[in-house]
């Protein structure tokens, strides 16, 4: 060290506040990495029961593509779970600062609990700012190749569609059901036929029978063996003044089931949600462009309410990592806890709290007089508040 250099000064303000403002930044971003890890693993863990496991059970998808379909999910989870994430790790960090007496003698030295909440504010405005590049970019990419990646999946083996003893509903106008199945080959088929208003005109029941999948019009040809049909007035399936018309045959005509209307359907799912910032804006002015008829007037208004809750949505969801860091100061500070559990249990009843008044806003988009879009920061605007007046009544002790 030259001379005339300054010697730092552990006991100056400067660096005991920097030293500081590291330390709690430290503790509570480490901590509020392990606690957004833990609800993301939980939410991914929920819809991997629901949408995956059932396919890679039954060989419609392959090890592989569950591993690939298992990571697209990460960023859909993370904008649930960084809010969460955040307001645990604050009230566990904060906690055990206050319940070792570390907070208090903050205080004794003039740190100001505005000083000890800065770190806190201002990974809150990070994590703010990620959720906003997740809500309005990485999530939509994600779940749009996820969705095409499932319906890939699903389409390379075609013959595995059809699960044995599970109702498929998937083929529009048809309900099917198989028992055992081997192969290409089937026992105990069941297959029902539903007119517009899903009423069965027809049922089939076989013993035996072949499924073949025509690559040319990806279809699927099913051939019934030892089969007995019942037709039902198709104007009123539901009478009975008229007996149904039994039927029964060694072998069937070949039945088509069109794979190309289930996975169009799928291909061609875009949900709102789905859409990128960039896509929200197209389609907020390819509506306002639109020549709407009188009679259509209503349903125009629907549809451009719920893409502006869309938006509304997304930014509500990306502001509400601030307001659960705001949120999360006062309370770990008053709440004085080590317990993990207790810390949890009130991080959780905090974010279900938020989530449902979400919801619950969210039904209105059928009612864009209400502007459900603005409504939807209500709940955030809450948050946010009780956090600045229970920061405030604490600053004033």
């Amino acid at each position: 060290m030259g001379i005339g250099s300054p010697t730092p000064n552990p006991r100056h303000p400067i660096t005991l506040l920097s030293l500081l403002d590291r330390y709690i930044f430290r503790g509570v971003l480490f901590t509020c990495l392990a606690a957004a890890g833990l609800f993301a693993f939980l939410l991914i863990v929920v819809n991997m029961t629901r949408d995956l496991i059932g396919p890679m059970m039954a060989g419609q998808i392959s090890i592989g593509a569950f591993v690939q379909l298992v990571l697209l999910l990460v960023p859909f989870v993370i904008s649930y779970a960084l809010p969460m994430g955040l307001l645990l790790g604050v009230l566990l960090t904060l906690g055990r600062l206050s319940a070792d007496n570390e907070v208090t003698a903050m205080r004794a030295t003039g740190v100001s609990f505005t000083r000890i909440a800065s770190p806190v504010i201002f990974l809150g405005l990070l994590g703010a700012a990620a959720a906003l590049d997740v809500n309005f970019e990485l999530m939509p990419h994600a779940r749009t190749v996820y969705d095409a990646e499932l319906t890939l999946a699903e389409r390379n083996n075609p013959l595995n569609f059809i699960v044995p003893r599970t109702f498929i509903r998937d083929f529009p106008g048809y309900v099917v059901y198989v028992g055992e199945k081997q192969g290409s080959q089937f026992k105990d088929f069941w297959l029902w036929q539903l007119d517009g208003d899903h009423r069965v005109t027809r049922f089939a029941r076989a013993a035996s029978g072949q499924v073949d999948y025509d690559a040319a019009t990806n279809d699927f040809v099913v051939t019934l063996s030892h089969a007995e049909v019942e037709s039902l007035d198709e104007k009123a399936p539901e009478s009975f003044a008229n007996s149904p018309r039994v039927a029964s045959f060694e072998q069937s005509d070949p039945i088509r089931l069109s794979l190309n209307q289930i996975f169009g359907q799928k291909a061609g799912r875009q949900k709102l949600d789905w859409m990128t910032y960039e896509e929200l804006q197209a389609e907020e002015a390819r509506l306002a462009g639109q020549k709407v008829a009188a009679a259509d007037r209503g349903s125009h208004a629907r549809a451009e309410m719920k893409v502006a809750s869309t938006v509304q949505g997304k930014f509500n969801g990306a502001f509400a990592v601030l307001s659960f860091a705001i949120l999360g100061v006062p309370l770990g500070i008053k709440v004085s806890r080590r317990e993990t559990s207790a810390n949890l249990g009130l991080a959780v009843l905090l974010a279900l709290g938020y989530y449902f008044l979400t919801v619950a806003i969210g039904w209105l988009d059928h009612h864009p007089e209400y502007r459900p879009d603005l409504l939807l920061w209500i709940p955030n605007l809450f948050m946010f508040g009780l956090g600045v007046w229970l920061f405030t009544r604490i600053e004033e002790r």
